[in-house]
């Protein structure tokens, strides 16, 4: 029983010291300047996951599997899709009654946690991890041959 006692108490211990361990609540500033234009692969509670990349100008780019099934989707979210709201960046979504707002955690140098803000729904996050900086896939333009007079718009093949 005392054995069982001491190991509650330290998981404990260890869950109160976890922001003391590197981990840092991002503002709305540091967050765009840790996030702006850099590739991140995630992964979220509920078994979803991707890569994109997050613009300053608040849009976003990327592919997402939901739920961890089905196919994997390219979005492409406008731009102010993300945008600051006081000291929290939220969220402009069609389709949703309200607009949330996320808590950023710095849980290391390359990495961050997003949860929900919104109505105790803490529970619901995404773990992201940044890596290198190149671009995940991009759609081949289609090849234009022959010549084009004045005046008149090429045709693909």
């Amino acid at each position: 029983m005392m054995a069982k006692l001491r190991w509650i108490l330290g998981v404990l211990a260890l869950v109160a010291a976890a922001p003391a361990m590197g981990q840092e609540t991002l503002n709305a500033t540091t967050a765009r300047s840790f996030v702006a234009g850099k590739l991140f692969a995630f992964r979220c509670f509920d078994g979803t996951y991707g890569a994109g990349r997050i613009f300053n100008n608040g849009a976003v780019t990327g592919r997402i599997r939901f739920g961890g099934n089905g196919l994997l989707r390219f979005v492409r979210l406008p731009e102010g899709t993300l945008y600051q709201r006081g000291e929290q960046i939220c969220a402009s979504l069609r389709g949703m009654p309200f607009d949330p707002c996320f808590n950023l955690t710095r849980t290391s140098e390359r990495s961050f946690r997003g949860a929900l803000a919104s109505f105790g729904l803490g529970f619901m996050y995404c773990d992201f991890h940044r890596y290198g900086n190149t671009l995940l896939a991009r759609r081949r333009a289609p090849q234009i041959t022959g010549t084009v007079a004045s005046g008149e718009t090429p045709a693909a093949p």
